[in-house]
């Protein structure tokens, strides 16, 4: 689902694509990528939001990311 973002598509695209690009430069597999960038978005709220607004930023980060993950039964 689309949400509007006071980012351009392209810097998004550029952050990803360095980040796509640092994990397969260490042929991390899947659970490893999966644990460094959980461990990034919880260092990020820790370090970042303030403590009374974690738990709200965290729900609405899981909320966010079941709505994004596709049910394809393709893997």
């Amino acid at each position: 689902m689309p949400q509007n973002s006071r980012y351009s598509d392209e810097h998004v695209e550029q952050l990803l694509t360095e980040m796509l690009n640092v994990l397969e430069k260490h042929k991390a597999p899947t659970d490893l990528s999966l644990m460094v960038l959980g461990n990034m978005v919880t260092n990020l709220i820790n370090t970042s939001i303030a403590p009374a607004q974690r738990q709200a930023i965290a729900n609405s980060f899981t909320r966010a990311l079941h709505a994004s993950v596709s049910e394809d039964k393709a893997h």
